[in-house]
């Protein structure tokens, strides 16, 4: 249609309406257009996109900049072109030169399985194809995941070049494809694929000697360079060259998807299996089960990033754990990395899947480009464990093809583009009941329902303090409900004995302070003194002696952290244990006068 929308993702980001180029603004606008391009209609919130285009440092009126990013690209665009779905945006209408170009990619490899198999019409889908790069995609988007999707568009362009040069062989255009595929292992000298190419067609260009030659410099490159040996498609190609195979000259087929680079070392690959061990008591999160498996279905182009962020001991390594062993995707086993203790995770990934300790690359930069090879058309999932930050886990992300990446964190991490980032709360209070059961028995609960509802009570849906004082409970089989809730409680200053279940229930989150800044310590402890049943920005801003804005800013961070929990517009509140542990540390920190001093302040507050 002559004024359909389209959309060049594959050089400069443009838009175009029939024959006339659409005005798009800033760079930070057509960022934000080539972010929810890059999504195939996917809803984007505007946290994601801030998250997005500031790479984890956003100005204070970011959300509002998306607003009004958002708003002129509705209107440069037209009605209905960017649409308000689920919560977030979405571009609804045109379509794009990478859609178009992944298209004509199944176009080729469709036609080329189909009956005989047309080598030259896949050639032609496949130049169709390739026609539609203008340069250096995503050019002018200075955002960190442009830079991801950059590598991840340049691996498909690498991959239907060697298509396309093997559609050519297949022709029986061995001559020329063999001129493209020497420019294109000069560019890539590492690549295995376009050098067994090369071999096939030089050989079928009665240039027998020139194949083997390109096997040997190959593998003096790799073992100059990585260490390694040339992998065994390669080697399959040398010996079959050698021995004048007569299936030399017959018409190869595509291959029906990319295929994976062969591994570069001798010894076979592994298949890991790394999880730990499920929780027998595991109970809940099926909503969140159901969202992340869905969010990591395996897909030809991309790696499926799932993130899990919330408090400390909240139970994100054992939801990790228990949805990695449900999913039925991942044939090729499973990884688990411990980011908080791993000296050097690229290098636990890499011996994980089979790489002997002396044939590992020297530098950072080798090990992430083998792990991303070794990995791409693989079906593994790959658990990172307590991340820090969004580059930590960048690096460690492997090839595209098959695998996908759950992240546990404490916070959601930023510059992760188009992560699935799930928060895990409180348990319900069913769920909770049904973890307490399963520890201590449903009978005792049944015969003391006040005292249950109470136990409850105190543990806010916490599944770490339920399964403490469950386990707690049932190392005592003669305690009634009722003596329990006497006897677990915090001791008072000064006692000579701490029991064991409040260090399981309070050290996490004794770790967890001593990583915040001084004002959010300050802030946690005296925000808990008064009993209120929720925080306010006034209130704070009274008890800390901060301008309303900065007190304002200081609670957010708070819920960054699920210190606090949002309950509404400018409403906030604890969980009941952490105010129970805030209070305790308050105590100890500012004594008596200084929580009475917090009571007096807040007699101004409106």
């Amino acid at each position: 249609m002559a004024d359909e929308l389209r959309f060049e993702l594959l050089g400069p980001v443009r838009a175009w309406r029939g024959d006339d180029e659409v005005a798009l603004g800033s760079p930070q606008q057509r960022s934000l257009l080539a972010f929810l391009l890059l999504q195939d209609g996917t809803p984007v919130t505007a946290g994601q996109a801030v998250a997005a285009l500031w790479d984890g440092e956003p100005p204070p009126a970011a959300v509002g900049m998306v607003r009004s990013y958002v708003s002129r690209l509705r209107r440069a665009l037209g009605p209905g072109a960017v649409g308000s779905v689920a919560g977030g945006y979405a571009v609804r209408a045109g379509r794009t030169d990478l859609t178009e170009f992944r298209r004509l990619l199944a176009a080729a490899r469709s036609v080329w399985r189909s009956g005989d198999g047309d080598a030259a019409a896949a050639a032609t889908a496949l130049r169709s194809a390739l026609a539609l790069w203008q340069g250096t995609p995503l050019a002018g988007v200075p955002a960190d995941f442009a830079a991801f999707e950059r590598v991840r568009l340049a691996e498909l362009r690498l991959t239907a070049l060697e298509d396309l040069a093997a559609a050519d062989i297949g022709a029986g255009r061995s001559a020329e494809a063999a001129a493209d595929l020497a420019e294109l292992a000069a560019e890539e000298p590492l690549r295995e694929r376009p050098r067994e190419l090369l071999m096939l067609a030089l050989y079928r260009s009665g240039r027998q000697a020139d194949a083997l030659a390109v096997f040997a410099d190959v593998q003096r490159r790799l073992a100059d360079e990585l260490g390694l040996y040339p992998g065994p498609d390669l080697r399959e190609m040398q010996r079959r060259i050698l021995a004048a195979d007569p299936a030399l000259d017959l018409p190869d087929a595509v291959p029906a998807e990319p295929r994976p680079s062969p591994p570069a070392f001798a010894g076979p690959v592994a298949r890991p299996c790394q999880l730990p061990p499920d929780l027998p008591d595991f109970v809940g999160r099926r909503e969140e089960l159901a969202a992340a498996a869905a969010a990591l279905t395996p897909s030809a182009g991309t790696v499926p990033v799932v993130g899990v962020e919330g408090l400390a001991r909240i139970g994100k390594t054992a939801f990790a754990v228990h949805l990695g062993r449900t999913l039925p995707h991942f044939t090729e086993g499973h990884l688990f990395v411990d980011l908080a203790t791993s000296a050097d995770p690229l290098t636990e990934l890499l011996r994980g899947i089979g790489v002997p300790a002396g044939e590992l690359p020297g530098s950072a930069g080798e090990r992430a480009t083998l792990w991303r090879t070794l990995s791409a058309d693989r079906r593994l999932l790959i658990v990172l464990d307590d991340a820090r930050d969004g580059a930590q886990v960048r690096s460690l992300l492997p090839g595209a093809g098959g695998a996908a990446v759950l992240v546990t964190a404490r916070q959601r991490l930023y510059g992760l583009a188009a992560t699935r980032w799930l928060t895990l709360g409180v348990l319900p209070g069913d769920d909770a009941r049904t973890l307490l059961e399963r520890l201590v028995g449903a009978e005792r609960l049944r015969r003391e329902p006040d005292a249950a509802r109470t136990l409850l009570g105190r543990a806010g849906g916490l599944p770490q303090v339920v399964q403490t004082l469950g386990e707690r409970i049932a190392s005592r089989p003669d305690w009634t409900l009722a003596v329990a809730l006497e006897r677990l409680h915090r001791p008072e200053p000064g006692s000579p004995v701490r029991p064991p279940e409040c260090s399981a229930i309070e050290d996490p989150y004794d770790a967890m302070l001593v990583g915040l800044a001084p004002e959010q310590v300050r802030a946690f402890l005296l925000l808990s003194v008064p009993e209120l049943p929720e925080v306010t920005p006034a209130m704070a801003a009274q008890v800390l002696g901060l301008p309303l804005d900065a007190a304002a800013a200081l609670v957010e961070s708070l819920v960054d952290l699920h210190l606090l929990t949002a309950t509404g517009p400018g409403a906030y509140a604890y969980v009941a244990p952490l105010r129970t542990f805030a209070r305790h540390r308050a105590r100890e920190s500012y004594g008596a006068p200084g929580r009475d001093d917090v009571r007096t302040l807040l007699r101004a507050v409106p």
